[in-house]
């Protein structure tokens, strides 16, 4: 937001020259990028007059002009288009610096000498591209030749650029950030006297507004008659200039000047070209609409529009339509000033590739309170220069979708602990008051009530908030922390991220770090979307949606570095996923390509299901997370059905593991096999102790057991059985081999399972061992129907 001091002073009574202005602003939370003095560089620039233009005798685009401006009529070639006599333009005399640095010396041009230069607007800083470099700046025929330009533009004039945050959508208008100088500074806010037009005419447009909960206010008022010779005065030209906005027609420019001055947007429609009256509502799916910038767009109903009884006018809130613009002959207006919802506004301009002045108010919100002064204001200027006739002023409003802030309570207790002051209560007032609250106190108990035009404030720490920035972060007491610090060690069983990060790079994969957000495109194998929490104002629709899911991020990646030639990865992120039911930290891993680095001495294998499979039980193992057991068969829906499998620790679903769906490698174009796991963090968060355990002094005794089992049981359930009923003196159960084929029956596999058997106080007999195979044997063929090959 730039804002001219000369303008501020019209509104508040302060001292502060730019600097110091911008020194107190920045200090009070409004942050001062840049201090624009304008008159800089421009001693020396005076009204001239063009007497005379004759063509230049050698060159075709170089005219002599005669040129009356300083003490003496002088000769000067110009290669401006708009140079003619009776032109009247600034002059940099002999001796100027210009803004730029160059120094205006005499000189021949082609064999003509020049004594000064006709200047445009561009090349005095005063505006930028289009017209501003297209030819002389053009000055009103009245202008006084001889007198400096800075005097004649009042250009003795600072402007602050001050970057505001969000929150602070109260600031965006002149009014805004002077009642917030008054404030700090105490000056008395004097804002100009009210203006209350009366209506001269009964004619008015019918509006109405199906939209109440995204429209809950709209205005609109008929001005017949303006004057299409009329022009913009100077003094508002230069205004919005120096804010950054073009000036265009007195209509136009009015409506630029009130959002400047106000805050509040607003627009103007050609009265002849609305059909019936004025609607306000969502867009039909079918519709679309050519706005002012010439770019036609496709609407649908997440579009609040601006409508008539036939067609849309305009894109409510961002920016007008091309076929009921107010042109050049346009006599009859309507002028609009309303309130549209935030959340409504909110990325509608973005998703278009927009961005106004209006837009940006209104996603931040504007002052419900403001659109009845807007209108008024801005017909006063309308009338005021191009003359007309003002009808009465339609309202549609619906006050139980406007917003209005609540009483706060706050207490001199509070603020004094939490800023460690000794403010008093009637400091406290003060300074809450000079913002503009509503302030009723009873002892050292406050009951605060915020204007409307402040929507950041909702709870007694925003209060406390207010009173810091009006009494000075800098006049803060500092007070050193007091108290005992205990160091709280960390228990023994816990196994922090940071361990895991280690871990995992050590065993050669890298850390990946990919937005919280996916956007609406992304797809399950079945071409559903992938649900997931919607931002209320995303950045973009490639942004639209909280992950439920570290894989499409890390998927990305892969895709990404799979087109620049990568074709062995091995990845893995750490991170929040959310849900409806609130967040949690995940881990996520990727295999891709080769498993081992090309070697003419081995040959080339692709990473398989196995190999990640080992890479989660090296991992968990390390850390003595367990027992981990997998289950085949994945609930992932972006994992091979047929080539996956769970992962349970503590017989507790923590993860899946498994070979990337086939038609989501396609989706990410991925040729080569990609094994994918996510494995919830928290499961792997503690550990087993490890508790010492004497080395046996007796041999161990081994059998091995060829057991025949169904196909689909699973040899992790079988192992585990073995260890429930061995006994204490099973040291360890193996599986060694797995065989299908002749000799075994259809449906049927062969298991060969080594038991290790061993006793700390004794050395095992044949008959204890056997006592123990039998056991399993037994155990097994009750809950597995299992049996003994021949």
């Amino acid at each position: 937001m730039k804002a001219s001091l000369q303008w501020l002073k019209e509104w508040v009574s302060f001292d502060l020259d730019g600097q110091a202005l911008a020194e107190t602003l920045t200090m009070a939370g409004l942050e001062v990028d840049e201090v624009v003095d304008l008159a800089a560089g421009l001693e020396g620039i005076v009204v001239a007059e063009i007497q005379s233009a004759d063509q230049h005798p050698d060159a075709d685009r170089l005219r002599v002009c005669q040129v009356l401006g300083d003490a003496e009529p002088r000769s000067i070639v110009c290669g401006a288009p708009n140079a003619a006599a009776g032109l009247k333009a600034p002059l940099a005399t002999l001796g100027t610096t210009m803004p730029n640095g160059m120094k205006i010396k005499p000189a021949k041009l082609r064999g003509v000498a020049s004594e000064g230069m006709l200047c445009s607007a561009s090349e005095l800083g005063l505006g930028e591209g289009g017209e501003a470099s297209a030819g002389l700046m053009s000055l009103p025929a009245d202008a006084p030749i001889g007198q400096t330009l800075v005097d004649y533009l009042n250009l003795n004039d600072v402007v602050l650029d001050i970057d505001l945050t969000p929150n602070r959508a109260d600031c965006l208008s002149i009014q805004g950030i002077a009642q917030e100088i008054s404030a700090l500074t105490g000056g008395a806010f004097t804002p100009p006297d009210p203006s209350n037009v009366s209506a001269t005419i009964d004619r008015r447009v019918d509006v109405s507004v199906t939209a109440n909960a995204d429209c809950p206010r709209y205005m609109a008022r008929v001005i017949e008659g303006i004057d299409v010779a009329a022009k913009t005065p100077l003094w508002m030209r230069e205004r919005l200039r120096r804010h950054g906005i073009r000036p265009l027609s007195p209509v136009v420019d009015v409506t630029n000047y009130v959002l400047l001055e106000l805050g509040q947007p607003m627009h103007a429609f050609d009265l002849e070209k609305i059909h019936g009256g004025i609607v306000v509502r969502r867009a039909n799916p079918d519709e679309s609409i050519v706005l002012l910038d010439g770019h036609q767009i496709d609407l649908d109903e997440q579009c609040l529009v601006i409508a008539d009884h036939q067609q849309p006018l305009a894109l409510a809130g961002i920016m007008g339509g091309l076929e009921s613009a107010v042109g050049d002959l346009t006599t009859n207006i309507v002028l609009e000033s309303a309130w549209f919802a935030p959340e409504v506004m909110a990325g509608r301009g973005r998703r278009f590739g927009l961005s106004t002045e209006s837009s940006h108010r209104f996603e931040r919100g504007v002052d419900p309170d403001l659109q009845a002064q807007a209108m008024e204001r801005a017909t006063e200027l309308v009338l005021m220069i191009a003359g007309g006739k003002p009808g009465p002023i339609t309202e549609v409003s619906d006050p139980a979708h406007l917003p209005q802030n609540a009483a706060i309570d706050l207490s001199v207790e509070a603020v004094n602990r939490l800023l460690g002051t000794a403010l008093s209560a009637d400091e406290i007032h003060q300074a809450l008051a000079g913002l503009g609250m509503a302030v009723e106190a009873s002892g050292d108990q406050f009951k605060v009530t915020a204007p409307n035009r402040r929507r950041d404030i909702a709870l007694p720490v925003d209060l406390i908030e207010e009173v810091a920035r009006v009494v000075g972060y800098d006049a803060l007491p500092s007070h050193p922390p007091a108290g005992e610090l205990n160091l709280t060690a960390p228990a023994e069983t816990a196994v922090g991220d940071q361990r895991l990060r280690t871990q995992l790079a050590a065993r050669g994969f890298q850390e990946v770090m990919a937005w919280s957000f996916i956007g609406t495109e992304v797809k399950n194998p079945d071409g559903s979307p992938l649900e997931g929490l919607v931002l209320a104002n995303p950045l973009s629709q490639e942004q639209a949606l909280m992950r439920p899911s570290l894989l499409p991020g890390l998927l990305d990646v892969v895709s990404r570095n799979a087109r620049y030639g990568h074709q062995t990865q091995r990845l893995f992120e750490m991170g929040h996923c959310f849900e409806e039911n609130g967040e949690s930290a995940k881990l996520a891993l990727v295999l891709t390509g080769l498993r081992a680095p090309e070697h003419f001495d081995s040959p080339d294998h692709a990473v398989d299901f196995f190999d990640l499979k080992g890479e989660i039980e090296h991992l968990l193992a390390s850390n003595q997370v367990g027992p981990v057991a997998f289950s085949a068969g994945s609930a992932h829906s972006w994992m091979h059905p047929a080539q996956s499998a769970t992962v349970l620790v503590d017989q507790q679903l923590v993860g899946y593991v498994g070979r990337l769906h086939p038609q989501v490698a396609e989706r990410y174009d991925l040729k080569k096999s990609v094994i994918v796991a996510e494995l919830e963090v928290e499961a792997m968060a503690t550990r087993q102790l490890p508790s010492h355990q004497a080395i046996s002094k007796f041999p161990a005794s081994r059998r091995d057991l060829a057991l025949l089992v169904k196909e689909e049981v699973e040899a992790g359930a079988l192992l585990d059985e073995v260890r429930k009923v061995a006994g204490k003196s099973l040291e360890d159960c193996i599986l060694f081999d797995l065989y299908q084929g002749e000799g075994i029956e259809k449906g049927f596999k062969s298991l060969g399972i080594g038991l290790i058997i061993r006793e700390n106080s004794r050395t095992l007999t044949d008959e204890d061992v056997d006592a123990v195979s039998e056991v399993v044997v037994s155990h097994l063929a009750q809950a597995f129907d299992a049996r003994l090959r021949g």
